[in-house]
């Protein structure tokens, strides 16, 4: 599997490609395509064109979870798919994900619903785990087995015609079975970085951990949060960790104190076998 990175917060010196405090991910797995997450505006179409990707021909696009900084850039892609009279292209999301979001007053929910995504995408709302291909699965509804992370809301979402505090259920990941064990690659992390590595070593059944991708939702913790998840990466030991998005460098420090912590931002490539 090869994974470049087209939406972080990050940008590399000497690499002249645009950033914002978003992700958005490019895979190629099994001979076919996946843009994990769409970022905030549409310089995730404006990278992968400087970087010659052939976006216009996605097999799949999967959403981590509903939040404006992974789903807004949606507006882009269903508009450019239209204009090229591309349709059915299959979208898959927790059934959550699409419902509308609000802290205080700010609106940070998916500018398009899922109706009006239905309009170009195949889109399949799943709760469960689901194989991608035979080494690559989306991880479905992550269950929230340890007691530090995932249950403090993030403002309020809809259900049922009610507003109700979200723990964003929605949030999910994807993880691939290399030959030297998972690649685990995560959009937010809401639901805990180390819940969502529990989830991916029962759904992949494999304990061995090759590298951990993506947003780690560590923006100012709780020095407790912080605490916990550090012990838990230096009892896991992965071979790499690529902490990105929403870690604040305090985290990634005390992170790679345990752990290799290495750079992440726009244009990194990432392969495995």
């Amino acid at each position: 599997m090869k994974l470049r990175i087209l939406v972080d917060n990050y940008t590399f010196i000497d690499q002249y490609y645009v950033g914002e405090p978003g992700l958005s991910y490019y895979l190629e797995e099994d001979g076919k395509t996946w843009l994990f997450d769409a970022g905030y505006s549409d310089i995730f179409l404006k990278n992968a064109f400087s970087m010659n990707l052939p976006m216009h021909a996605l097999d799949g696009v999967v959403i981590s979870h509903g939040h404006n900084d992974h789903t807004r850039g949606l507006l882009y892609l269903h508009e450019w798919y239209e204009k090229l009279g591309r349709y059915g292209v299959p979208l898959l999301a927790h059934p959550a994900a699409f419902a509308p979001k609000r802290v205080g007053t700010l609106d940070i929910g998916s500018p398009m619903t899922a109706e009006a995504l239905s309009g170009v995408f195949a889109l399949r709302l799943e709760k469960q785990p689901l194989w991608l291909s035979p080494k690559l699965a989306y991880l479905g509804e992550i269950e929230k087995t340890n007691s530090f992370e995932g249950h403090r809301p993030i403002g309020k979402t809809k259900v049922g015609g009610q507003w109700e505090s979200d723990f964003v259920c929605d949030d999910t990941a994807l993880s691939y079975r290399s030959e030297d064990g998972l690649v685990v690659i995560a959009g937010c992390s809401h639901a805990g970085i180390c819940n969502i590595i529990e989830q991916a070593k029962r759904v992949c059944r494999d304990e061995r951990i090759a590298a951990v991708v993506g947003g780690f939702h560590l923006m100012n913790p709780d020095p407790d949060v912080l605490e916990q998840t550090v012990a838990y990466f230096k009892a896991l030991q992965p071979g790499v960790v690529y902490a990105a998005h929403c870690c604040d460098f305090p985290s990634k420090r005390a992170l790679a104190d345990v752990v290799p912590v290495r750079e992440a931002g726009v244009n990194l490539e990432l392969e495995w076998v």
